[in-house]
């Protein structure tokens, strides 16, 4: 029990955070939709990952680090994640507020990072020589946390796109958090402590966005905004 605990705890905790940050909340029943969502996307994301990183092992001379990074797990992760946001999240009838998009972003990365965190907590300890507790203790400290800040950072930017200008807003939805992504994934293979001082500065300019948009909603007396 203590880590099944230690490996869906922290995922649900920093839901839990933004959601109950939210002035106007979002239904419960959406929220565990698109968590779950997050988690049915781990499946196509195996055979993506593991098809084209077998190309550029086979096919090309890339360093292993790079294609771990910035080939597979960042551009396939971070773009099925927002293919969520833009297919099923944007036509929700509750997906109505500036802030929803953070809420609905963090969501479903963290849907993700739950069921990846099984993966590597109960199939891969051994593989890291350690144990399955200790993994999941780390984990819950910079991979869980990495993929929150990825899903706030895609989430603000669906925001700006749903609700204030198209413009690039869609690609910076998706640019920011594979850039993130994967240069957090390329410095955990060579250099752990700069891949955390990556999060903890990229969780300070979060919050910073966070807590602007919480100012303006406090000024808000309805929900409702029309999506353009």
């Amino acid at each position: 029990m203590a880590l099944l605990l230690a490996t869906i705890l922290p995922s649900i905790l920093i839901i839990l955070f933004f959601v109950y940050s939210d002035k106007f909340k979002e239904p419960r029943g959406e929220i565990i939709k698109v968590f779950f969502y997050g988690i049915l996307i781990t499946i196509p994301a195996y055979f993506l990952n593991t098809y084209i990183g077998d190309f550029f092992y086979t096919s090309t001379r890339v360093s292993e680090n790079l294609i771990s990074s910035f080939l597979t797990a960042a551009p396939v992760e971070e773009g099925l994640k927002l293919s969520v946001l833009y297919y099923f999240v944007y036509k929700m009838k509750d997906f109505n507020e500036p802030m929803d998009g953070i809420v609905y972003g963090v969501t479903v990365s963290l849907g993700f990072a739950t069921l990846e965190n099984f993966y590597y907590v109960y199939l891969l300890a051994d593989y890291f020589e350690t144990t399955s507790m200790s993994l999941a203790i780390l984990r819950s400290f910079s991979a869980v946390p990495a993929h929150a800040i990825f899903g706030v950072f895609m989430g603000y930017f669906f925001m700006k796109y749903a609700f204030i200008k198209k413009g690039d807003n869609l690609f910076f939805a998706f640019i920011v958090p594979f850039v993130l992504h994967g240069c957090y994934n390329l410095f955990a293979g060579s250099n752990f402590i700069i891949s955390l001082a990556l999060i903890m500065i990229s969780w300070v300019i979060a919050l910073r966005m966070f807590a602007r948009l919480k100012k303006t909603q406090k000024k808000k007396r309805r929900e409702y905004e029309k999506k353009i």
